[in-house]
This record gives C-alpha cells, sequence and structure tokens, in this order.
C-alpha cells in the first residue's frame, strides 16, 4: 500500500520535470486595401450672387434739376412706361424761341419770293437792271437757307425738350437708384438701373490660382444659399480682364440654365466647381496611425504576410479619406481595420480589402 501512494505522488513531480512544447504565433485577422494612384478631384465652393445678365443705367441726355421720379427700387416696368422728368424751363424757352426764329424765316422767305418774282417779271420786260434780278436771286437763297437753319433749331429744341423726359427701353425690374428728386444731375449721370428681363448670371470674385487650375468650360453648379435644395447649373460665361484693384480677384459670370423663379436678382447663391488635383495617393482615414509624433501606416509584406510600421507624409486630411504625399508606392498593401493590436513582424491574415 505505501509502495502505490509513494508512486502516485512521484508521477506530477515527473510531469512538472518535462520541458514546455512550443506555442504557436497568433495570426492576427485584419482588413488591407492596396495602395494605388487616383485621379481626383477637389471641389471648389465660393459665394455669389444673382444678376440679370443684360443690365442697363438709364439716364437723362442732358442735364437738369430732377423734379420726378416715378420709379423706386424694385419695381417692375414696361418698355416705354414714364421714369422721371427734369425741370424744363430753360428747354421751352428755347423751344419758343426757335419757333419764332421759324416763323421769321417763313416770313422773310415769302417776301424774297415775292420781290424775286417781281424782279424777274420786270427784267423779263426790260424794266429791271440784271443786277437787280441777280440780287433778288440771291435774297430768296439766303431766305431758304434760313428757313431751312431755322426747322433745325425747332427740332433740336424739341428734341431738348423731350430729352427731359426719361422712359423705360425695355421691360425690367428696378435695381437701383441713382437721384432723387431735386438733385441736379448730369447729362449721363444713371437715374435708375434697370435689370432687363432675361437671362440671370450668378456672379462670383474667383482668385486668380483657381482660374488658371478651372477645366475648360466646366459645368458650375449654382444653389441657393438659404435652401440649397434650390438649383441650377451653368456655364462661365464672361471673365474680367482685369483683377479687382482691392481683392485682386477677377469677377466671373456664370450664365444661369433655366434658373428657377426662387433665384431671385440680388439673391446670394454658392457656386460648386470640381477642379482636378491630379494623380494622388490616398487611403482611408482608418489606415493611419502614429509612430511617436509621425504619422505612420501598417504595411503587409505580401511575401511573409507581416507588418511593419511605415512612417508617412500626409498631403491632406479628409474626413474619410487622407492624401499620402510620401512614404507609400503603388501596389503596396496597407492595414485599414485591426490595427490596435498589431506589433511590427506580426503576422496576419487579411479578411477583406476595402475598395
Amino acid at each position: 500500500m505505501r509502495a502505490l501512494v509513494a508512486l502516485l505522488l512521484a508521477l506530477p513531480l515527473t510531469a512538472c520535470d518535462d520541458p514546455p512544447g512550443p506555442v504557436p504565433e497568433a495570426v492576427r485577422p485584419v482588413r488591407a486595401v492596396q495602395v494605388e494612384l487616383r485621379e481626383v478631384a477637389r471641389p471648389v465652393v465660393l459665394s455669389g450672387t444673382i444678376r440679370a445678365s443684360d443690365e442697363v443705367a438709364l439716364a437723362f441726355r442732358i442735364g437738369g434739376r430732377l423734379i420726378e421720379r416715378a420709379v423706386d427700387n424694385g419695381d417692375v416696368v414696361e418698355p416705354g412706361q414714364f421714369i422721371g422728368r427734369l425741370e424744363a424751363r430753360n428747354e421751352l424757352n428755347m423751344l419758343r424761341s426757335a419757333e419764332a426764329g421759324l416763323v421769321a424765316a417763313q416770313a422773310q422767305l415769302t417776301e424774297a419770293r415775292n420781290n424775286y418774282a417781281r424782279q424777274a417779271t420786270l427784267l423779263e420786260r426790260g424794266f429791271a437792271a440784271q443786277a437787280a434780278y441777280d440780287a433778288a436771286r440771291r435774297n430768296l437763297d439766303t431766305a431758304e437757307a434760313q428757313l431751312q437753319a431755322a426747322m433745325a433749331q425747332v427740332r433740336f429744341a424739341e428734341d431738348q425738350v423731350r430729352f427731359t423726359e426719361l422712359y423705360a427701353d425695355a421691360e425690367g425690374v428696378v435695381t437701383a437708384i441713382g437721384a432723387e428728386p431735386g438733385e441736379v444731375v448730369q447729362a449721363g449721370q444713371m437715374i435708375v438701373q434697370l435689370a432687363r428681363a432675361g437671362g440671370r448670371d450668378a456672379v462670383f470674385d474667383v482668385p486668380a490660382q483657381i482660374l488658371r487650375t478651372a477645366p475648360k468650360d466646366p459645368e458650375i453648379e449654382v444653389l441657393l444659399t438659404e435652401d440649397p435644395t434650390i438649383r441650377a447649373v451653368g456655364r462661365v460665361r464672361e471673365v474680367a480682364p482685369q483683377a479687382d484693384p482691392v481683392t485682386r480677384t477677377f469677377e466671373v459670370k456664370v450664365g444661369l440654365i433655366s434658373p428657377p423663379a426662387e433665384m431671385r436678382l440680388g439673391a446670394t447663391v454658392t457656386g460648386r466647381m470640381q477642379v482636378a488635383r491630379g494623380a494622388v495617393i490616398e487611403i482611408p482615414a482608418a489606415a493611419l496611425t502614429r509612430e511617436g509624433d509621425q504619422p505612420a501606416v501598417w504595411v503587409i509584406d505580401p511575401e511573409t504576410m507581416t507588418v511593419g510600421m511605415r512612417p508617412v507624409v500626409v498631403g491632406q486630411f479628409n474626413p474619410a479619406s487622407v492624401v499620402i504625399a510620401e512614404g507609400l508606392e503603388p501596389g503596396e498593401t496597407v492595414v485599414t481595420a485591426g490595427a490596435q493590436a498589431l506589433r511590427p513582424g506580426q503576422k496576419v491574415r487579411v479578411l477583406g480589402a476595402d475598395s
């Protein structure tokens, strides 16, 4: 009995003395993506306003004191609608003077014609000298010329009176006021600015760098800032040849194609355009980790299926991706999920690849 107990006690002691067998290395499951060059475009977003494609400044052809303005900012006008009137006292006096001169010229012409007819009759009968006849003929020619000049003066004076009134030349909306009743205005000074009915532009102040990198004839998406669901598309219609001296930007007019009625004149809009950035390496943001103070990624060796930490230089951060400027080459595979438990030289098993 004692021999059996001694044998049982000796068995575990003998097992504890045996050396442990090799522990198999753990293989970590990860997700990964293969690095490749992609042609990407970055969006350019600018703020602008809606303007009429055709705007005109209505002004008087002559100067004077504005005594009446019949429209205000925002009014819709029709072709031929009365806009404003200047004080016409001087112009009316000029017209009366011209009309009086016309009457005098007509009387002189009548007298010259009668005198010429009398001299012609006397010359034919031999009772008048040739010199008297020639003088009568010259007086008649002069009277006729003076009548033409007097008629021209009347037409000029009538035009001056007509120029004291201003009318709309087309249908449109008044977008600006340049003078108030009682002011003395100069010839050509804007009284009202009229946005003629028709097309509409989205106008933006664009930096020179964007103009240089913009594609040829791009399609611009324009959204109403206060309600982005209201949108339209358009194409560049006009680019200012000279930069603004203060902002150093160029005014760009985008002609809108069938703009919605909600895009009223003066409304604030947002324009979007895609600008090519060239071929870059772009990886999911989840693949980025850190090695000390420097960004890094886990790169998989395709032969050994082990991972190594690789420092990288990030060119641009985006919400869902990052652009790698240096550190990766096309064709390499980086870990995108499961990197928390990795160590250098760790064997991994790829579960799938993110596109």
